[in-house]
C-alpha cells in the first residue's frame, strides 16, 4: 500500500489540538490553585453547569472508537447501526430517571460508596476492582486501535501518537482535574463535529451529492435498516442493536463512574439531567455523522474497496485512507481528521484516568486513611491520575490482539458493565437483595459474560452470521489483489459454538446483567432476604409506583418494608438534615452509624436537589 504522507500544514492543525488542549489544564492549574482540595479537584466543587458536562459526556464516549470504527462498520455491514438512535435514547432515560436521582441525592462521590451504602464494604471493593480493570482495557484499544490505523494509512508515527496521548492527558488531568477535562472534553467535541463536517461535505461532492450516495447505498444493500430477524446469533439486527445495544450501553452510562462523576459535579440534580438530555442530542449528531459517512464510503470505493483489494491490511484503516483520497491537494484538512480522530481519543482517556483517580481515592485511600489533611488529599488525588495516565499508555501495547476497534470496544464493556449494571439493579430496585446475593449475583454475571466472550473468540461465529454485505473490486487498478479473507475452517467445533458462543457480541452485557439479577435475587432467598425496614428510602428508587399508582395497598407491598411514605426523606431533604439514625440493628448491612451522610438539599422554588449542602459531607 502506498502510504501518503502528513505536509507541514497537517502537523501544525494536529499538533494545535494538543498544544490547545494541555493549555486548558495549564489554565485551570493556575485558576483553582487555591483551591486545592480533593473535592474540588476530582468533582470540580460540585459546581459545573449542564452545557460544558454534556459536550464532556458526548465527547468521553464517542471516542475514536466512533470516528474510525462506525463509518467502517456501515461500509461493510450497512447503515443498520443507526438503530443505535433508539438505543441512545432508552439509555439516557434510564440513567436520568433511575440511576442518576439515587446517586446525586446520596452526597457520594464514587458510584460504589452507593454500594457499600447499600450493601457492605466486600462488595464496593469487588466492584471497584472490575471497574478498574474494565476502564484500563478499553482505554488500551481507544489509544492503540486508532494509532495504528493513521500510522499504516498516513504514516503517522504509532509509538509517537500513542505516547503523545498519553502524556498529553496525563498532563492536564494532574494538572487541572475534573474542570480541565470537562472544558478540554468541550473543545475536543468541537474539533470532532468539524472533521466530520469536513469529511461529509468534502465526501459528498466527490460522490456526485447526497442523492448520488443513497442511490449507490441503496443498490448495494445498504439501506436494508430494519432486520426484525429475532435470531440471536446475528451479528446486528434491529432487536440486537435495540435490545442488546441499550443494554451494553446502559453499562456504559447508567453506572459508569465516568459518567455519574461529571453528574454529579453538577451544581443541582435539574443541572445534572439537563446535561444528559442535552448529551443525548450531542449522541444523536455524532452517530449520524458516522454513519453518512460510512455511506459515501462505500458510494465513492463502490467498484474497488480497497480492503479487499488489498490497498489496506485492516477494516479500520478505511476512514483514514479515504480522508487522504479525498484531500489530495488541501494541505490542512488530512490533519484536521487526524485531530478529530484523537479528540475522541484524547477525551476519552483523560475521562477514563479521572474516573480511575476519583474510585481509587474514595475506595481506597479514603478507607484506609480518613483524616488525611486537603493539601495531602490533593497531591495523592493528582500521583493517582499520573499512575492511571501511564498504566493507560502502557495498556495499548496490548490491545492489538483485540480485533476490530467497534467491536472490542463494546465486548468490553458488554463483558464488565453488563454484570455491573445488574448489581446496582439489584441495589436500587430489589430491596430485598442482601449483601451476598449482591456478591453472588456479580461473579456470577461475570462468569457468564466471560464464558460466552472468551468462547467467541476462540470459536468466532459462523460467516452467514457475521460477513459483511457484497465488495466489489472490479474496477480497481492492477494491484497485487487478494481474495476477501475466509474465516478459519476450523476442523472441529464443539456443539455449544454453534450457539452460545455465537451470540450476538452486544448480547455479552444482557447476559452479564440479567445473569447477575436472577442469581442475586435467588442466592437472597436462599441465604435470607434483606429486610427493607433495614434500607435508607433513599438507596432504592420505587419504580412499581408506576405500575401500582391506583392502589396504595400494593405500592406498599412492592416496597418490601422500605419506608417510603414514612415522609422522613421529603423532610431531610428539604431541611438539609441527616439520615435518621436507629440503633446497630438498622445497620446490619455493614454500615456503622458515623458513616452516614447528609443529604443534598432540596429546593422547593427549582423542585430541584443542590449540591449546596454538601460542603459539610463526613465522607467515609
Amino acid at each position: 500500500m502506498e502510504v501518503k504522507s502528513f505536509v507541514v500544514w497537517d502537523y501544525v492543525v494536529f499538533a494545535a489540538l494538543f498544544i490547545i488542549s494541555s493549555g486548558i489544564g495549564v489554565f485551570f492549574a493556575i485558576k483553582e490553585r487555591k483551591k486545592a482540595t480533593s473535592r474540588e479537584f476530582l468533582v470540580g466543587g460540585r459546581q459545573m453547569s449542564f452545557g460544558p458536562v454534556a459536550l464532556s459526556l458526548t465527547a468521553s464516549f464517542m471516542s475514536a472508537v466512533t470516528v474510525l470504527g462506525t463509518p467502517s462498520d456501515v461500509y461493510r455491514f450497512g447503515a443498520s447501526f443507526v438503530v443505535f438512535f433508539i438505543a441512545y435514547a432508552l439509555v439516557i432515560v434510564f440513567t436520568s430517571e433511575l440511576f442518576l436521582p439515587v446517586f446525586y441525592r446520596s452526597g457520594i462521590t464514587s458510584t460504589y460508596e452507593y454500594l457499600q451504602l447499600r450493601f457492605n464494604k466486600l462488595v464496593r471493593y469487588a466492584a471497584t476492582v472490575i471497574y478498574i480493570v474494565q476502564t484500563i482495557l478499553y482505554t488500551g484499544v481507544v489509544v492503540y486501535a486508532p494509532a495504528l490505523a493513521l500510522n499504516q494509512v498516513t504514516g503517522f508515527d504509532l509509538w509517537g501518537s500513542v505516547f503523545a496521548t498519553g502524556i498529553v492527558c496525563t498532563f492536564y488531568c494532574t494538572l487541572g482535574g475534573l474542570k480541565a477535562v470537562v472544558w478540554t472534553d468541550a473543545f475536543q467535541m468541537v474539533v470532532m463535529i468539524v472533521g466530520f463536517l469536513t469529511v461529509l461535505i468534502q465526501g459528498s461532492a466527490y460522490a456526485g451529492g447526497l442523492h448520488n450516495v443513497l442511490e449507490h447505498s441503496r443498490n448495494g444493500s445498504r439501506l436494508n435498516i430494519f432486520d426484525f430477524d429475532p435470531d440471536p446469533l446475528r451479528r446486528h439486527t434491529f432487536w440486537t442493536i435495540s435490545v442488546g445495544g441499550t443494554f451494553t450501553w446502559l453499562g456504559i452510562y447508567g453506572v459508569n463512574q465516568s459518567t455519574i462523576q461529571r453528574c454529579i459535579s453538577c451544581k443541582t440534580e435539574k443541572h445534572a439531567k439537563l446535561a444528559l438530555y442535552f448529551n443525548l442530542l450531542g449522541l444523536w449528531v455524532i452517530l449520524l455523522c458516522a454513519v453518512f459517512s460510512g455511506l459515501i464510503m462505500y458510494s465513492y470505493f463502490r467498484d474497488c474497496d480497497p480492503w479487499t483489494s488489498g490497498i489496506i491490511s485492516a477494516p479500520d484503516q478505511l476512514m483514514p485512507y479515504f480522508v487522504m483520497e479525498i484531500f489530495p491537494t488541501m494541505p490542512g484538512l488530512p490533519g484536521l481528521f487526524v485531530a478529530c480522530a484523537f479528540s475522541g481519543t484524547l477525551s476519552t482517556v483523560a475521562a477514563s484516568i479521572n474516573a480511575l483517580a476519583t474510585v481509587t481515592f474514595e475506595d481506597f485511600v479514603k478507607s484506609c486513611f480518613p483524616h488525611l489533611s486537603d493539601k495531602l488529599s490533593t497531591w495523592i488525588s493528582k500521583g493517582l491520575c499520573l499512575l492511571f495516565g501511564v498504566l493507560c499508555t502502557s495498556m495499548a501495547m496490548a490491545a492489538s490482539l483485540m480485533g476490530g476497534v467497534i467491536q472490542a470496544a463494546l465486548s468490553i464493556h458488554g463483558m464488565c458493565g453488563g454484570p455491573m449494571l445488574g448489581l446496582f439493579s439489584l441495589g436500587v430496585l430489589f430491596p430485598f437483595v442482601n449483601w451476598k446475593g449482591a456478591l453472588g449475583g456479580l461473579l456470577s454475571g461475570i462468569t457468564l459474560s466471560f464464558w460466552v466472550a472468551i468462547g467467541a473468540f476462540i470459536y468466532p461465529a459462523p460467516a452467514s452470521k457475521t460477513w459483511p454485505l457484497p465488495l466489489s473490486t472490479d474496477q480497481c487498478v492492477s494491484l497485487n489483489e487478494t481474495e476477501p479473507m475466509s474465516p478459519p475452517a476450523l476442523t472441529s467445533r464443539p456443539a455449544i459454538a454453534e450457539t452460545w458462543y455465537s451470540l450476538s457480541y452486544l448480547y455479552y452485557s444482557a447476559v452479564g446483567c440479567l445473569g447477575c439479577i436472577a442469581a442475586g435475587i435467588i442466592i437472597s432467598f436462599l441465604t435470607g432476604h434483606q429486610s427493607g425496614q433495614d434500607i435508607q428510602p433513599l438507596l432504592i428508587r420505587p419504580v412499581c409506583n408506576l405500575f401500582c399508582f391506583w392502589s396504595k395497598k400494593y405500592k406498599t407491598l412492592c416496597w418490601c418494608g422500605v419506608q417510603h411514605d414514612s415522609g422522613t426523606e421529603q423532610e431531610n431533604l428539604e431541611n438539609g438534615n441527616t439520615w435518621k439514625q436507629g440503633d446497630e440493628s438498622v445497620l446490619q448491612n455493614g454500615l456503622k452509624q458515623e458513616s452516614l451522610v447528609h443529604l443534598p438539599g432540596y429546593d422547593p422554588k427549582d423542585k430541584s436537589y443542590t449540591n449546596m449542602a454538601l460542603e459539610k459531607i463526613t465522607h467515609f
